[in-house]
Parts: structure tokens; sequence; C-alpha cells
């Protein structure tokens, strides 16, 4: 157990929480800061990041206060970060990470996704944000990728690798290259009741790779990319459900997620919400629940990076 969270264990043998904090950053200066010290002091272990967030230096300054604060010991907390797709060239990989680990202010992370499995060139400006559209693929195979990130794990500059956004068919030929040294641990993907994703989360787990989900909550009705998102928040389902068990609707969304068996990070930068997030072990829902939330699927993607489209490796089937 980390605090009161339950863990999920990996296929190398490690334990990492079912619940954690995300710090994808559209927020003011200092918010992700205070946000991370905040959940570690409510119990969070589980920190989820990444190079492109832009938020990996306030990350690792608050995990930075309240380790030498004695709160937590770093060997307690499982920090997740991400190899941004201009470092996916293999001699270039490590680059990626160490920038990760400077700003995050650690000696290694616990898991390293592959962020995207499409690879592109280097801007003019590195930093150019995700929704830009000056950005050009790169001839980059994610296998090679792959080979790069599993030298990471032989240093000791992380203890496990994954993979984020792959589709199935991108995943069954990664695990069927030859000579891999490593499995994949965990994919993180998105899920929520409006988006299900039951092929690939099945697909993972029978082949034993642990699924987190991002945007667990849908966005909550907030604007994404520019285009306003429904509230998974106002379901009448969700509402009465949670009326029930003196919860609110997000922690049902969470509590079905827990009870699917993967793990879930969603991102806030409010007290009460963080606080809220983790609170979801008191309670559980029954089959019934649970198959009447599922019908609230619509296969509602909201994550397309549609500006990539085009480039080899997109992973979804974008709509016409």
């Amino acid at each position: 157990m980390a605090g009161s969270v339950p863990n999920i264990t990996l296929n190398t043998g490690q334990y990492m929480p079912m619940v954690g904090l995300g710090t994808f950053n559209k927020f003011k200066q200092g918010e992700v800061y205070e946000a991370v010290k905040y959940a570690i002091s409510c119990g969070y272990r589980l920190i989820d990041t990444a190079w492109v967030y832009r938020s990996e230096d306030e990350v690792g300054n608050a995990i930075t206060e309240v380790v030498n604060s004695g709160m937590v010991k770093r060997e307690d907390l499982f920090i997740t970060s991400k190899l941004w797709s201009i470092f996916h060239a293999p001699d270039r990989v490590e680059v990626g990470l160490r920038e990760s680990l400077k700003d995050l202010k650690v000696d290694y992370v616990d898991l390293y996704l592959m962020h995207w499995p499409m690879a592109w060139q280097e801007p003019a400006d590195r930093k150019a944000w995700i929704m830009g559209t000056d950005f050009k693929p790169a001839d980059v195979d994610f296998v090679d990728t792959w080979r790069a990130m599993e030298r990471l794990v032989d240093k000791g500059l992380v203890k496990a690798i994954g993979v984020s956004n792959f589709n199935i068919t991108q995943l069954k030929r990664l695990l069927s290259a030859n000579n891999l040294k490593y499995k994949p641990v965990n994919m993180q993907i998105e899920i929520s009741p409006y988006m299900d994703n039951n092929d690939l989360l099945n697909f993972c787990l029978e082949n034993d790779i642990t699924v987190t989900a991002f945007s667990p909550l849908a966005k909550g009705g907030q604007e994404y990319a520019g285009k306003p998102t429904p509230n998974l928040m106002e379901e009448n389902l969700l509402k009465d459900t949670a009326r029930k068990y003196g919860k609110t609707p997000a922690q049902v969304a969470l509590r079905w997620a827990f009870q699917r068996g993967y793990a879930t990070v969603p991102k806030s930068v409010t007290a009460h919400r963080i606080q809220e997030n983790i609170e979801l072990f008191d309670f559980e829902l029954s089959d019934d629940e649970m198959k009447a939330i599922a019908t609230l699927n619509k296969d509602l993607r909201l994550v397309w990076l549609d500006n990539f489209k085009s480039f080899p490796e997109y992973p979804f089937e974008y709509p016409a």
C-alpha cells in the first residue's frame, strides 16, 4: 500500500499506486508545485508527468521540498514521466530522459513511457506546443526507440518502461519484435465512462500489461484544444449514484475505473478535488451499477492530436 491507495503489480514485480496526480500544465505558474505538495500530504504517491507538460520543474521542486521535510522518502514515491516524440531517435532517447531527470531533480524515474508511437523532427522552437502545425515526421521506428529505452533500464535511470497512446496493432508489433529485453509494463491511454476503450484495455490486461487512464473524468466539461467537451459530471446516473453513497460524480467515475482494474491519474490543482479524487476506497459499486455506468460509453475520444493524423504511426482512426 502507498498511503491509503491500493497498488497494482507490474510485470517487473514493482508496485504502482492505482490513483495518482496528473500534472499536465495549462495552469498558472506555481499551481502544479502547490498541487504536488498538497497531493503528497493527502497520501498520493504516484505523480504522473511528462517532458512536454512543461511542469516537470515545478514537480521536481515540490518533490524536493517534501522529501527534504521528511514527509516522504524518494523511494516512497512512484514517478512516471514520458519520452517526447522529438527524442525518438535511439541516440536521443537518453537525452530526453536526462532533461526530465534534471527538471525533476531525481536520479531515476519509476516508470518511463513512450508518449506517442509517432516520431517527429525537432522544430525550430523545441518547446513548441503540441497543437501547432510546424511539425514534420521523423523516420524512426518505435521498435528502435524501445530498444534504446531498454538501455535506460540497464543503466538504472528508469525502473521500468512502457508506452502510451498505442493502438492494438502497434502494441502487437512491439510485443512480437525480435530479442526484446523488456516487455512493456504499462500502457497509458484515454479511458472514461464516455470512452471505455474496452478492446485495448482487455488486450493489455490479457498480456500482463497494466493500464493507466488519463482523462478519466472526460475533461469534466472543460474546453480542450479550443473545443467544448460534454460534462460527464452532469450525467444523472452518476449524480444519483453519488448521492446514494455520499460521494461526488467524479468519485463514482473514478471508483468505476478502479473496479475495472486499471490506474487513473486525474489532474487537478484544486485542493478539495485533489483530496476527493483519492477518497475512493470506502465504498463499492454493485455489479448493476458498474453495468449501468458502462452504458454511458459513446466511444468519445477527446484527445485526438489530429494535427498529426497524416503522420506514419498515427494511432487513431480519425473520423472523416
